[in-house]
């Protein structure tokens, strides 16, 4: 990947950490740990990847992305915002009476392509999606994210086999697998190990890859652009609450919000790697 257009996502990236910290903070509530581990997916979706337009948000060819783990919608929303769906301030507004920006992501707000949140729903509602791009003979892609903890539902196998049945080419599922879920440790809780392997005997093409490294995750997408007659699953491990030191890698911070000072701690930390970025 060209230097300065990685230099670029990880301004994006760390830009997207900080509104994940103001809503969350805001709300006080919500599910930063989760959200902060795919701000470099999504920076990278949806300012080098997919066919999005804040100004036509409904247009037909438009690239779709569900996101299964709908309860991290304040990664979405804050990528969404420095899109320019929406101003950024709204961030502020999470969970709010009021807000249209509510805990899981709604359809009514642009740049949404499903309502998510229960888990294990979002890729059945993907592959719909990417069948009737197959039979109307439509161009789009769809991206679908699942946490690694959704991954045990039996409907995302459901949901595989059926994308393998039909031959879903224009379908990409990404799993974070950032080993945390909301009971504790993957490996303890209910390991889907080994994910890969799973995946690779529903009948998909499967890609594992660093998921904070901007040109391991071009790489897989570029692969994935190649593949024909399967869906792609990229398996990128990742880092629960990557950004924030005191988040990294704990499980108390899945679904809880940071009291003042912690907010405090987080900004100061994402600024100074912002002021990095920018030296």
């Amino acid at each position: 990947m060209d230097e300065k257009i990685k230099k670029n996502l990880m301004k994006i990236a760390c830009k997207a950490r900080m509104g994940v910290i103001e809503g969350t903070y805001n709300a006080k509530s919500g599910h930063p740990g989760g959200s902060l581990s795919i701000c470099d997916l999504l920076a990278y979706l949806y300012f080098e990847k997919m066919n999005v337009d804040p100004k036509n948000p409904e247009m037909k060819d438009r690239d779709r992305l569900v996101l299964s783990k709908g309860h991290t919608a304040p990664a979405l929303y804050s990528i969404l915002a420095l899109k320019g769906f929406f101003p950024e301030e709204e961030l502020k507004t999470l969970r709010h009476i009021g807000s249209k920006l509510q805990g899981h992501p709604c359809i009514n707000i642009d740049g949404i392509d499903m309502s998510s949140g229960s888990l294990g729903q979002g890729i059945s509602v993907a592959c719909g999606m990417a069948l009737s791009a197959k039979i109307s003979s439509e161009n789009y892609k769809v991206y679908t994210i699942l946490g690694d903890g959704e991954i045990e539902e039996g409907q995302v196998w459901e949901a595989s086999m059926f994308a393998s049945h039909y031959k879903l080419d224009n379908l990409v599922a990404v799993v974070d697998y950032n080993g945390l879920q909301i009971d504790g440790k993957l490996s303890e809780v209910c390991s889907p190990e080994p994910i890969d392997k799973k995946f690779e005997a529903f009948g998909w093409h499967v890609i594992s890859i660093d998921g904070h490294d901007f040109d391991q995750i071009e790489k897989a997408f570029s692969e994935a652009d190649t593949i024909t007659g399967k869906p792609v699953a990229i398996i990128q491990k990742t880092v629960k609450g990557k950004g924030v030191s005191f988040m990294e890698n704990q499980v108390s911070w899945h679904g809880s919000a940071p009291n003042k000072e912690q907010y405090e701690k987080a900004m100061a930390e994402l600024n100074q790697q912002l002021k990095d970025l920018e030296d």
